[in-house]
């Protein structure tokens, strides 16, 4: 299979691409921080797609920072509502055979602890400008599929984590001030709020996801990416600390906190099981494990 991945040079590109060369596929990939490719420039997304000539995108570029797109609202908003648009339509004008676009939970916002896990069919309630951001993406893909009748299949994956994930999010965050504390001696740890609960998958384990949905998802459809259990994020950072090679306490810190917090995300991962097969495979101790480890390679 010949495949083309957008933000290739993102945490979740870098382990995509690997999986899709451990799977003997012929991968391309484009990034605005290596080729300077911006999904924004529908033309130049089109020249790069008709240089490829892929027969799959997996279209994983965007903003995808939740607590920043608050103070960038228009930035975040184009970045994954056009981005998405302008991959599509490229992707349509050069008959490419499938495309993969990534959603995110966000788009459930907040919920009652009734409809826990949360299934496909839940209603959208986006909260922050990034999940609003995803709404849009995630139905300018569905009118693709009902609109031009393309082959797009939409994932929607919930808090995945592992090694070379961005600091601006919880768990490598965590990771890094640990670190930065065994090398120097410090024994606190400033945190947010660690009571959200979030539904965490190893990111190598999504990305297998990603690929089983490519084969044999079905069109139009959406598709949870989840473990199905929900982990309290003061549980995660206390089994980081569990790692750490030195005594270490919590610390609570307001300055970390969000604007708003949803305060569960579990999903229900009964329809990728049913079409698929996926399972995670990883358990989150090893995640921990490996993050904290590269943490210390490039703290």
């Amino acid at each position: 299979m010949r495949a083309l991945v957008t933000g290739a040079g993102g945490f979740v590109g870098h382990h995509l691409i690997a999986h899709l060369e451990e799977q003997g596929d012929e991968v391309f990939g484009t990034d605005r921080s290596t080729d300077g490719l911006d999904v924004l420039d529908a033309p130049a997304l089109q020249e790069t797609m008709r240089k490829y000539q892929p027969d799959v995108v997996y279209h994983l570029a965007g903003a995808s920072d939740v607590g920043g797109s608050w103070r960038t609202p228009q930035i975040t908003f184009r970045a994954n509502a056009e981005g998405t648009l302008n991959v599509l339509w490229a992707a349509r004008e050069l008959n490419v055979e499938r495309t993969l676009t990534i959603g995110s939970a966000d788009v459930y916002g907040h919920v009652d602890p009734e409809d826990l896990p949360l299934t496909e069919d839940q209603p959208l309630s986006p909260v922050s400008p990034y999940a609003a951001s995803k709404v849009a993406a995630d139905f300018v893909a569905l009118q693709a599929h009902l609109g031009f009748s393309q082959n797009v299949v939409r994932a929607r994956p919930f808090n995945h984590l592992g090694p070379g994930q961005s600091t601006r999010f919880v768990a490598p965050a965590l990771a890094s001030r640990i670190v930065a504390n065994e090398r120097s001696g410090e024994r606190t740890v400033p945190v947010g709020n660690l009571s959200p609960r979030r539904d965490f998958t190893d990111v190598r384990d999504v990305v297998r996801a990603y690929r089983l949905l490519m084969c044999h998802g079905t069109s139009g459809e959406v598709y949870n990416v989840c473990s199905g259990r929900a982990t309290a994020v003061s549980d995660l950072a206390e089994m980081m600390l569990s790692f750490a090679q030195s005594p270490m306490e919590l610390v609570s810190d307001p300055e970390l906190e969000r604007p708003v917090d949803i305060p569960v995300l579990l999903g229900d991962n009964t329809r990728i099981r049913s079409d698929t097969g996926w399972m995670p495979q990883i358990p989150l101790s090893e995640t921990i494990s490996d993050l904290l480890d590269d943490q210390r390679k490039h703290t």
